[in-house]
């Protein structure tokens, strides 16, 4: 649920039993609601009467002495919460009514009365008579408001919602910020429904109207903000938000901003914002999580987890919090803390999802894979319906426990498995079945099965024919494996001359970097570029670029692309590792190089790449013990990697075992031969072969030698 939103449901949910369906305030009186909230509302039809004549003699001696009666008996309601008492309320203004039928001051306080006891077809009808009466009546439609407000809360509770419902509140606060237009927390109200509608538009009207009417409110100021970052407007949030004066701003204001800058991934500025929060006010522990995070995302782990241990000390029951904390300790290697933390989360939580599924992952993280796929199995099993009738929130969480059941099955080599534990996010439609066919495609090619990786990609367009990502898919397996010109043709067409052509350009540029087509790659990478709006977008422009020049062999381009990503973004794992391991491998600026790969790995200590890469940095450096230590990992993480291999084989030659050297060499080249042209460097291979050949000299002769 986004930002915006998430602050009308709070208050919705809140509210009293629901209302299904209702007449709208313009309906024929005699018009019934569909559901009525309670039983003894059935009994109760002739409510109405005394209101409907308008000629009998008017006693207001009368209507205020039983009007003094149901205001005493209603206050006995509030105290006690008897429903005779009630009752004895509801009797005493309908008698005050009957002595004064035009009093819309009485008709409305048996409307409240109603409301407030739950019968809220009565209030409904009581309400809407007034307003029959008097259409600018702002205390009935007040009251008319609140009961959908109420019964659209029960239903947000309940994943129920009515669109009825929710068009009949708009309807009445549309008409309420008409009688009193400058009142702010109406058109906050409005905007909120109308965000709540998908109306972005109107909403974004009324919340502008109401900083209008009152610039220093921190309410219509960040929640206006908050709008423009659900928009992907971050500047213009920034703007509304920066407009209040420093001296002026609240935590929860230098929150918002806080969280402005998180969108924006200019982490330090929201860093800076979440301590100004925390320094007004020094117990928010919202904002201290938002502190926590933003460290995480600056690459900060130490002081994220001092941050999340401050919470915990605060709230100990807070089992979210402890979850953090083993994300944290997870991705720092930690293995045993982050179950600790899990273990004590799960204390708190016997119920979660969450943390059975993150110690999956510290799990497979730790090559526990049987115990990982364990944990997740039950998780299905326990989230499994026999009809198989899941809501969209339900097939979410199964995509996820099966796209992480598959991934451990993958590391663990069986493909075979893993396969068949991705095809059944298919099942499950939308996004999830095309993530489950992108898995499986990748799963085959992990595993060098290329044909197999073709043919369920020609599947998925099948299955799938308008779903442009997947087609894509395939013509890249299609120009791998030997058809690139009619792949380039396909990609090619789909070029609409639209903002959407961006991901178009990213594919024809890796495809034509893995078929060596370099202009045709670096034209098509000018073109992204010129389509790129977001920060990121353009840094991922420039990683490729980088990674074209580096096949290329032209280092210092690659070089400068590589900083112009790290220039904006300085945890970007994936350029850390490729500039690091580059220069690494060319033997310059060890140090440097060692800096950024030892980075890399620090944010993702489980990939096997950039344990390859940490390795290899190491025994440039002459740290063979290092070296062997972090290329072993490597090799036991991504075992069919050729490269992984022919460093085995060079740190086993340089410490004096050449025929562990020869074996993994031999590896090597086994690897490659079972890839496509794309996935290999024709130099690199004669390169190890030539190796393998000497090292087979040398072993025959010493074989011969020895008496």
């Amino acid at each position: 649920m986004n930002r915006v939103i998430r602050s009308i449901v709070v208050l919705l949910v809140t509210s009293t039993a629901g209302l299904a369906q209702q007449a709208p305030a313009t309906a024929p009186a005699s018009k019934q609601p569909t559901q009525p909230s309670s039983p003894k509302a059935e009994k109760a039809p002739d409510a109405k009467q005394p209101a409907q004549s308008s000629s009998r003699k008017t006693d207001r001696a009368a209507a205020y002495y039983h009007y003094t009666l149901a205001h005493m008996y209603e206050e006995q309601v509030a105290v006690y919460g008897r429903s005779d008492l009630a009752n004895k309320a509801i009797e005493e203004y309908r008698q005050a009514i009957d002595a004064d039928p035009t009093s819309e001051y009485l008709t409305a306080g048996l409307a409240e009365l109603y409301a407030k006891t739950g019968r809220i077809r009565d209030a409904v009808l009581e309400a809407q008579d007034i307003i029959k009466r008097d259409p600018n009546n702002l205390e009935a439609r007040k009251l008319l408001g609140r009961i959908y407000l109420r019964s659209l809360g029960d239903m947000q509770a309940s994943n129920n919602g009515s669109q009825n419902v929710l068009k009949l509140a708009i309807e009445q606060y549309e008409q309420i910020v008409k009688i009193e237009p400058d009142n702010v927390e109406d058109h906050l109200l409005l905007g909120r429904l109308y965000s709540l509608n998908k109306d972005l538009q109107k909403a974004e009207n009324e919340f502008k109207t109401a900083v209008k009417l009152q610039p220093d409110s921190e309410e219509a100021v960040t929640t206006l903000a908050y709008l423009y970052n659900e928009e992907g407007d971050t500047s213009r949030a920034t703007q509304v938000l920066s407009a209040i004066p420093e001296a002026s701003r609240s935590a929860k204001l230098y929150s918002a901003l806080g969280y402005t800058y998180e969108q924006q991934k200019q982490y330090k500025n929201a860093i800076s914002a979440y301590r100004h929060a925390i320094e007004v006010d020094r117990d928010n522990l919202d904002a201290i999580r938002g502190l926590a995070q933003n460290l995480m995302n600056d690459g900060q782990a130490d002081a994220a987890l001092e941050q999340y241990k401050v919470i915990a000390d605060a709230n100990p029951e807070d089992a979210q919090t402890y979850v953090r904390i083993a994300e944290i300790y997870r991705k720092q290697g930690k293995f045993d803390l982050a179950l600790e933390s899990l273990k004590k989360a799960e204390s708190m939580v016997q119920d979660s999802v969450e943390v059975p599924y993150s110690m999956a992952a510290v799990y497979q993280a730790q090559g526990r894979f049987d115990e990982a796929s364990q944990i997740l199995q039950n998780l299905l099993k326990k989230t499994e319906k026999t009809d198989g009738n899941y809501n969209q929130s339900e097939r979410n969480n199964r995509a996820v426990f099966l796209e992480r059941l598959g991934s451990v099955y993958r590391d663990q080599g069986n493909t075979q498995l893993a396969v068949d534990t991705f095809r059944k996010l298919l099942a499950l439609g939308d996004e999830n079945a095309v993530r489950g066919y992108q898995q499986i495609i990748d799963t085959y090619r992990e595993s060098k099965q290329w044909q197999q990786a073709t043919a369920v990609a020609k599947e998925a367009t099948q299955k799938l024919p308008n779903n442009r990502d997947l087609r894509m898919v395939l013509d890249g397996q299609l120009a791998d494996t030997g058809e690139p010109d009619k792949a380039l043709k396909d990609v090619r067409s789909m070029l609409k001359g639209t903002p959407e052509d961006r991901e178009v350009y990213i594919t024809l540029a890796q495809m034509n970097t893995r078929l060596k087509r370099w202009n045709e790659a670096e034209e098509a990478l000018d073109k992204a570029e010129q389509l790129s709006t977001k920060p990121e977008d353009k840094a991922y422009v420039y990683f490729l670029r980088g990674s074209t020049y580096e096949r290329q062999k032209k280092f210092e381009q690659a070089e400068e692309m590589f900083r112009k990503v790290l220039a904006n973004d300085p945890q970007n794992a994936m350029t850390l590792n490729y500039l690091g391991y580059m220069l690494a491998d060319r033997g310059i600026k060890l140090d440097e190089a060692l800096g950024y790969i030892k980075k890399a790995v620090e944010l993702d200590p489980s990939s096997g790449a950039y344990l390859d890469s940490l390795g290899w940095a190491y025994f440039k450096m002459g740290k063979y013990e290092l070296a062997e230590e972090n290329l072993i990992k490597a090799s036991q993480r991504i075992n069919t990697d050729p490269t992984v291999q022919d460093h085995l084989g060079d740190l086993y030659q340089k410490t004096g075992r050449l025929k562990l050297a020869a074996a993994h060499w031999e590896r090597a080249l086994n690897e490659w031969n079972k890839t496509v042209a794309a996935e290999l460097d024709p130099s690199d291979v004669a390169r190890v072969q030539k190796k393998l050949e000497s090292a087979k000299v040398k072993l025959a002769k010493e074989q011969a030698e020895k008496p």
